[in-house]
Order: C-alpha cells, then structure tokens, then sequence
C-alpha cells in the first residue's frame, strides 16, 4: 500500500488538519523505460508551502485542490529502468507527499550520506543552507566589522544566516521566540546577542541596546511588527534581505504596517526580496562554501525531526507556532 496527501481545501487563516486529505491505495507501482521507483524516507516542511496553498498570484504556481502536495524530499531508489540511478541511490528533489512514487529522475540529485546525514540536504546542505549564504553575500554584502540583526533566528535559515555573520566578522544579533531558543543562538550557533520578542517590552529599544552603532544588515524571515522595529535602527546604506514572512502568512485581512519610505530615503537603504532560483548560477559557489564549512566545523546546525508519514500536516502546521529549532524534517 502506498499513501498520499492531497490539500483538500485551501485554508482560510492558518491551516488545519482538514485542509488536508490522506489517500491510502494498493501501489501499483510498475515503470518504463526511464523511469525508478522511489520510497520517501525524509520530508521537509517549509513556510512557503503556506503561499502555494492558496489560489494567489506567487512565484510558484498554487498546488491543486485534490492533488498531491509537494515539498523537498529525500528518498531512496527501489527500483530503476534508469540508467542514470541505480537501486539504493539515495537522491533529493520536489517530491509529491507519498511513501512511495514513481518518476523519470528529472530535477532529482543523487545525495551521500556516508559523510553527513542524509538530512542535512534538506538544511544545511539544500536550500535552506543556499538561501541563507546567497540572501546574505548576494543582498546584503556584508563587511567586516558590521553588525546583522536576523529575525526567526532560531529556525532553519535564520540559524545559518547568523553562522555565515560569525565566519565572515559580523557583529551577529538574534531575534527569536522563547529563552531557551535564544541560549541556543548564544551557546550553539555563536550569536553574540539575542532578543526574545515574546517577553520584550520595546523590541526597537532593545535592538538598539544590543547595537549601539545601528544595523548594517537585516535578514528578514518574518516580516510583521518586529522588521517594523529593525526600521527605526538602520544605518545609512543598510541593506535589508527579505527572505520570508512567517508572521503574516495566515493573515486573513492586509497587514498594517508603518511606511517603509521614510526609513529607505532618509538612509539610503536598500530593501530586496528575493528567492533562491534568482542565483542559481551560484549555486556551485555556494554549496562550495557551505560544505567546506561543514566539514571544518565552522558550521553547524540543529534539526526538529518527527517521526511518521501521518505527522507531515501537523508538522507543517507547528511551523507557525514556532514549535522547531532549525529545520522542520519529517522522517518517514
């Protein structure tokens, strides 16, 4: 038997189990010529799925009611008619969420896990790992000696983002949600400061205390009231890295929101969204980097993996109540 999760419904606010729909079917699983078999072992949960659920305009097209979800996969060869694959390969791309699937191999890339575990290329060695390090040289070129303030630093961009600050000689401040997350930015990850924005009273008096010489850079992960606060501690030239917006996904009206403008010009600022296809042509570079890192220790990086096919909706789901710490992986 094979399963399958379908979005049954596009969600109104934050998603809920009955947004979705589990499928279980005798798999018939037979290929041609070219095709393999493969059985899902990781699954990677990611806010921007939130985007692609919704019938919006994006830089995605919006999954189908009805059909198979997809997100980054790691899965394992059963079967092949393929000569690029072989049986047990182990191998990452978009996926459908399903145990098992068939595909011609397109847009797959076979993956290693003798050296790191096969997780890791859904984080650090994925895109989770390549939008942190291209969202950060590409947009907010960093100097040594400049301070980076990064918000959903705890979660899986975030945490690497600030890493990346630390190696290349940036002043490294992390905004998260609870205390424990913002000891592991501190004692794990080598921030050198962190604002809990649950139990602070004045978030921008707070980010100015931990950067008494303003912001150069900001990655944003979450958009909402706290990059507001970022905004009243910019320098001149500061660049901001819009990488996401977790805060106001599940918004059911338009955010309000203060005007940017006055911040942008009286700075000199630079405010850039951007998504990770916008590089591709550094990827090589990055991977290069990220890797070598990796291996010397430089880098490191913390998972939430929870175990079975049935949790990935309600891992999803956790996403946005800060229920990780660094990526979200559902192990199969």
């Amino acid at each position: 038997m094979t399963k399958t999760i379908l979005l049954k419904n596009r969600p109104e606010g934050k998603p809920s189990i009955s947004d979705f729909e589990f499928v279980t079917e005798e798999a018939d699983l037979k290929i041609n010529q070219g095709e393999i078999i493969l059985e899902t072992i990781y699954v990677s949960v990611d806010p921007y799925l939130r985007g692609r659920m919704s019938d919006a305009k994006s830089y995605v097209p919006s999954f189908q009611l009805n059909k198979p979800i997809q997100s980054g996969v790691i899965a394992k060869v059963i079967a092949s008619k393929n000569n690029n694959f072989t049986e047990g390969d182990f191998v990452s791309g978009m996926l459908d969420w399903k145990t098992q699937q068939v595909s011609t191999g397109e847009g797959l890339l076979k993956v290693d896990g003798s050296k790191v575990p096969l997780s890791a290329y859904l984080g650090i060695l994925g895109m989770t790992g390549l939008t942190a390090y291209l969202g950060l040289n590409q947009i907010g070129k960093p100097k040594a000696g400049e301070t980076l303030v990064v918000s959903g630093a705890a979660g899986a961009v975030g945490s690497i983002v600030g890493q990346i600050g630390k190696i290349l000689g940036l002043n490294v401040i992390g905004i998260a949600g609870t205390d424990e997350k913002i000891e592991m930015l501190k004692n794990k990850f080598g921030f050198d400061a962190g604002i809990n924005y649950n139990t602070s009273k004045d978030i921008s008096a707070d980010i100015k205390k931990a950067a008494p010489n303003g912001v150069d850079i900001y990655f944003d992960n979450v958009g909402g009231p706290i990059s507001d606060a970022v905004l009243f501690n910019i320098n001149k030239f500061a660049r901001m890295v819009i990488c996401g917006a977790i805060s106001v996904y599940n918004n059911t009206e338009i955010p309000k929101s203060i005007s940017v403008q006055p911040f942008l010009v009286r700075n000199s600022a630079l405010m850039q969204g951007f998504i990770i296809s916008n590089y591709a042509e550094k990827f090589p570079e990055a991977m290069k980097h990220l890797s070598g890192w990796l291996a010397e220790g430089k880098l490191t990086y913390t998972e939430t993996i929870v175990d079975g096919f049935d949790t990935i909706p309600n891992a999803f789901i956790d996403l946005f109540e800060g229920k990780n710490k660094g990526k979200m992986i559902v192990k199969i």
